[in-house]
């Protein structure tokens, strides 16, 4: 079964979050917001909170201790180097490379996370529910069966919608 949504298009922030408060207050089901620029309410209120900063943490955490086990393994056991009799675990040596590739693994493991968890590989198929919704325009995106359509409906219209529209 194809899922039916109804769309709320608004013209300024505020009379889209005059209705998405007020929606809100009547429990109508939002499923999502989309908006030119992060509006911060509406991230708050939504209860969705991102864990991609603690994932990041421990990416950091790994990947300074992996970086620190290749440099030792390299410079210690596998391949050490006589420098004038200096010792061959010299831990300040490895600072700068270690701080260099733990931000990079950090970047590059945070990019593929938040990626596969929008699901936005190239394979993928992201509908577009409405052309200006990362435009200029402001939409919330309401499922019809999770709730009363016509109430949700008449919400965006008695705030100030510009347009409200059903696609499936």
């Amino acid at each position: 079964m194809d899922t039916k949504y109804l769309i709320g298009v608004f013209d300024e922030e505020e009379t889209m979050l005059r209705a998405f408060r007020k929606m809100k207050e009547q429990e109508i089901e939002i499923e999502d917001v989309f908006t030119p620029y992060p509006v911060h309410e509406v991230l708050e209120k939504q209860g969705r909170k991102s864990r991609i900063t603690i994932v990041g943490w421990f990416y950091g955490f790994f990947a300074s201790l992996a970086v620190l086990a290749f440099l030792y393994y390299t410079a210690v056991i596998d391949w050490p180097l006589n420098y004038g009799g200096k010792p061959s675990n010299a831990f300040p040596s490895f600072i700068v490379i270690t701080i260099v590739l733990t931000i990079f693994s950090i970047t590059i493991l945070s990019l593929f996370t938040f990626s596969w968890r929008a699901k936005l590989w190239p394979s993928f198929d992201k509908p577009i529910y409405h052309e200006a919704a990362t435009d200029d325009k402001f939409v919330i995106l309401v499922k019809k069966d999770r709730t009363d359509a016509d109430k949700a409906a008449s919400v965006m219209k008695d705030t100030g919608a510009i347009e409200v529209i059903e696609k499936s």
